[in-house]
């Protein structure tokens, strides 16, 4: 059945549907929670948690089970990253977020939820690609198809601001590039939401990483931070975000990071008291379009005051480019 060819020509592939997933008897004796899954395969780990796929077998389809690593399970601040990333991820139900579709605890009483498998290429490594010079990620992301990709992450966080919540970690490995276009916006873990008290984050601890999310902290990653998060600021709005938004918009207009540091300390160090450069200025032999690089420079604003005002305002400055016929 694998040589079978569906009406459009393609050839069938393992996530094809096919007439025993859908048809075949529900037993009497079904399972539920996490016994309903199986099949379980390591499909990426980080610091804090690992992701498996596994399948379904009351639906039979293939689903991401995520569960925090063993030695974080009784750290509070890790759970409470854990279930608020399933539950706004939940809640927010937007096209540009993975739909979850369980939240539970397994048979060793251990936390998981599971949601959608969306197949495609983080932003990173698109972006690693494109610097390495691959011919096909140049052919499929142009730079006119990665300001496209940030106008749907720009819909989407301003959905989440919309409904209360802040990503504050918004960076390109954050960010997937789904096989037919779908641009999807991940972990949700240090959102911050309504009701949630302003406090100041904590010190960077000596020699953390200035590429990763640490673990045990309240912060996001540091060579995407706002200089608010940086500083320590109490009081966070959407504004961070839009800081976020433009540090990624300079490294798809560079294909090189807006900041840089062997630690997190000396990235916050040389963000609140280097001057930021233009897109043109970090790579002065390349044609930057003027108007991008005006966007860039606008969301990049050390004073979050003299930024967009809102992600809505830099979505609509990026359409406005777009709809221009400019980087066709």
């Amino acid at each position: 059945m694998g040589d079978e060819l569906k009406p459009d020509g393609a050839a069938l592939h393992e996530s094809s549907l096919r007439l025993a997933d859908t048809d075949s008897v529900f037993p009497l004796h079904w399972k539920s929670g996490s016994l309903k899954y199986a099949d379980f395969k390591l499909m990426t780990e980080g610091g804090t948690a690992k992701l498996f796929t596994c399948r379904d077998v009351n639906l039979h389809r293939e689903v991401v089970y995520k569960t925090l690593h063993p030695d974080m399970r009784q750290s509070e601040i890790e759970t409470q990253r854990f279930l608020r990333e399933a539950r706004v991820t939940a809640k927010l139900q937007h096209p540009g977020t993975v739909p979850v579709y369980e939240l539970g605890r397994d048979r060793n009483g251990d936390l998981f939820f599971t949601m959608k498998h969306v197949r495609g290429r983080n932003l990173r490594d698109i972006l690693l690609g494109l610097r390495d010079g691959d011919e096909r990620l140049e052919q499929l992301f142009s730079l006119a198809a990665l300001v496209d990709a940030l106008i749907q992450v720009c819909q989407t966080v301003a959905h989440a601001h919309d409904r209360g919540v802040i990503h504050r970690d918004l960076k390109p490995a954050n960010i997937l590039v789904g096989a037919f276009g779908e641009v999807i916006v991940l972990d949700w873990g240090l959102a911050k939401v309504w009701g949630e008290p302003d406090v100041a984050r904590e010190a960077f601890p000596a020699g953390a990483s200035p590429t990763l999310t640490p673990a045990g902290r309240r912060y996001g990653t540091p060579l995407y931070m706002a200089p608010e998060l940086a500083r320590g600021d109490a009081q966070i709005d959407g504004r961070a975000d839009v800081f976020s938004l433009g540090n990624i918009l300079f490294e798809m207009l560079t294909l090189h990071q807006l900041l840089s540091g062997e630690t997190a300390q000396e990235v916050a160090d040389n963000l609140l008291n280097q001057p930021l450069p233009k897109p043109s200025e970090a790579l002065p032999d390349h044609d930057i379009p003027p108007a991008l690089e005006s966007i860039c420079c606008k969301a990049l604003e050390k004073e979050k005051r003299a930024r967009f005002s809102s992600v809505q305002g830099m979505l609509e400055a990026l359409r406005d480019y777009r709809l221009s016929g400019a980087a066709a």
